[in-house]
């Protein structure tokens, strides 16, 4: 229980900053993307920002023995596929996961063209692949 309500305040924080810095407004994101267009940085502060937190918050928190099962340097097809996709559907909707549930309760009609076809990969790459155990 302890872990779900801890879950439930991250993930609730979280959703707060993403709407602060305005990240759950798909043309802020697209505005990073067009590089040669009308390039909006404000989504590199954001990161920034996330990893000035989280790299020293990870370095306190994680044991040794959590630090060595971290996989690094590990690229394979999957890894590959699934990065393309998500970027294909990035750049095309201006949602990523974390945005998109942020926004849903909105009901923002254009959402559902990112959420319905999130959750059919979801769905179909489970059923594919399962859970792989380390």
């Amino acid at each position: 229980m302890k872990k779900l309500i801890t879950a439930l305040i991250c993930g609730t924080l979280f959703g707060f900053g993403l709407a602060m810095s305005e990240m759950i407004d798909p043309d802020k994101v697209q505005g990073f993307l067009d590089i040669f267009g009308d390039w909006d940085p404000t989504l590199a502060w954001v990161m920034g920002g996330a990893l000035l937190v989280s790299i020293p918050g990870f370095a306190l928190l994680l044991s040794k023995e959590d630090k060595a099962h971290i996989k690094q340097g590990v690229i394979d097809s999957k890894l590959l596929v699934g990065s393309a996709l998500f970027g294909i559907g990035w750049g095309l909707s201006g949602y990523c996961p974390g945005p998109a549930l942020s926004v849903a309760p909105l009901i923002i009609t254009e959402l559902l063209w990112f959420l319905v076809p999130l959750v059919v990969a979801m769905v179909v790459a489970g059923a594919i692949f399962g859970r792989e155990q380390d």
